[in-house]
């Protein structure tokens, strides 16, 4: 120890006596600073890292409170809110007076906007919400119209303040497929689709598929689609984004497809849409009774008459579906016919329904209808021996058989965005292939 002592002297005294001082008492400060706490510090056993805490930026904190509008706040704060279930003889008078509500304030109420007049309508189930102040003044009320659909309405200077709330579903993808064993909906149901898929699927591939002719067993579908949530529980079935559908040795694919213009088409993969001017059949799921024949025997009248359309039998009442978009041109009795309606789709086009029970409410000439629409209900006026639609298609006034006349074709995706369709399309595809491996995987199991 004195030999190490002795060199540091010996190093020391090469230095000058002012610098070795300054260093001493430099040295002496930096140890004070670092061995004494500052003023007023607790010395603790938190440790030396902390977890950084981060104020809320100022804009969203600003946001937050200027979501909740003043008359929130009072709703919260000074309604006394009562919540009714309609039961089965209730109305919207009754039930508010019930709770102190004069006439004079429900009369004002309903009259005050169209959508607070449909409060007359409210059926057994349905649930209101209703806030009266001490005055016995009704000053809120909210009608739960759905699960996701509520019309709230408060009372403010003197008039009624009317806002419609929709709740969005969580969706999430689901997929299906089915081989056909016995008919279309028993396999689809097997396979767990509900009818409204189904129908789903009915409708994409009505222009090319007739569904009461063209089934056969071994055909097959698999269809990508939505499933709805709310809170977590599944409530429903959403649409169908994609499908195929196989049909002897035809294979079909649609994709859902919303245009820039906004509106929804179903289309192929080149983007050419699956729809035509005209849906092939006006009743669905009705068996074909007699076809297009130019030598048939009259089942009454029992002479050679040319039959120019076809017969689809189905129970008296069945909707009847206006095949194309068109305006009508009769609707009434005609001879043999009986209750009768022509549509004439523009210049080329022209339908006939013959021997209905009834006509839609609203239809008679000059109307225009759209594609799809119930125009009446099927009977057995006129010449027929039991309930059936009478069908015929014309083109430029001559007859042509309605089950194989080629419909013209709608217009499909524009040319400006079918690259964002096809991009959108093969998205689709990927996902309907590994949905389909993986139901494939989970089979063999």
């Amino acid at each position: 120890m004195k030999l190490i002592l002795a060199r540091l002297t010996q190093f020391a005294r090469c230095f000058p006596k002012g610098h070795l001082m300054a260093c001493a008492a430099l040295f002496g400060l930096l140890s004070a600073a670092v061995i004494l706490p500052t003023s007023g510090a607790t010395p603790d056993k938190e440790p030396a890292v902390r977890a950084l805490t981060l104020p809320a930026p100022k804009a969203r904190a600003v946001s937050e409170q200027a979501s909740t509008t003043p008359a929130e706040t009072a709703q919260r704060d000074d309604f006394h809110w009562r919540e009714i279930t309609v039961s089965p003889g209730d109305t919207l008078s009754r039930l508010l007076q019930a709770e102190g509500v004069s006439a004079g304030q429900v009369h004002r109420l309903v009259t005050a906007d169209k959508r607070l007049a449909a409060l007359t309508n409210i059926r057994p189930g349905d649930v209101l919400r209703v806030a009266i102040d001490d005055a016995q003044q009704l000053v809120a009320l909210e009608h739960r119209i759905s699960r996701v659909e509520s019309l709230h309405a408060e009372y403010t200077e003197e008039s009624w303040a009317v806002r419609e709330e929709k709740r969005d579903y969580e969706r999430q993808v689901r997929y299906a497929q089915a081989t056909i064993t016995d008919s279309l909906f028993l396999s689809a149901q097997r396979a767990g689709m509900n009818d409204n898929l189904i129908m789903q699927m009915v409708n994409i591939f009505a222009w090319d598929v007739d569904f009461v002719l063209d089934i056969r067993q071994g055909d097959s579908l698999e269809v990508l689609y939505e499933e709805l949530y709310l809170d977590g529980e599944q409530v429903g079935t959403g649409n169908i984004l994609m499908a195929n559908f196989n049909n002897r040795d035809r294979r079909l694919t649609a994709f859902r497809y919303e245009t820039q213009e906004g509106n929804i088409e179903f289309l192929d993969i080149a983007g050419n849409s699956l729809r035509r001017e005209f849906i092939r059949t006006p009743v669905e799921f009705a068996r074909i009774s007699s076809r297009f024949n130019p030598n048939r025997r009259h089942p009454v009248l029992n002479t050679i008459r040319a039959h120019r359309g076809v017969d689809y039998a189905a129970p008296t009442g069945t909707p009847i579906r206006a095949t194309g978009d068109g305006r009508v041109e009769f609707a009434g009795v005609r001879g043999g016919y009986g209750n009768v309606v022509i549509i004439r789709h523009g210049q080329q086009y022209s339908t006939l329904y013959a021997h209905m029970n009834s006509f839609a409410r609203g239809i008679r000439a000059g109307v225009r209808v759209r594609q799809g629409q119930t125009i009446g209900t099927v009977g057995m006026t006129g010449l027929a021996t039991g309930p059936h639609l009478h069908y015929e298609f014309l083109v430029n006034g001559t007859h042509r058989d309605p089950l194989t006349v080629q419909l013209p074709k709608a217009r499909g995706v524009a040319d400006e965005e079918r690259r964002d369709f096809l991009v959108y399309a093969n998205r689709l595809r990927n996902q309907m292939a590994l949905h389909a491996e993986a139901f494939t995987l989970a089979k063999n199991f």
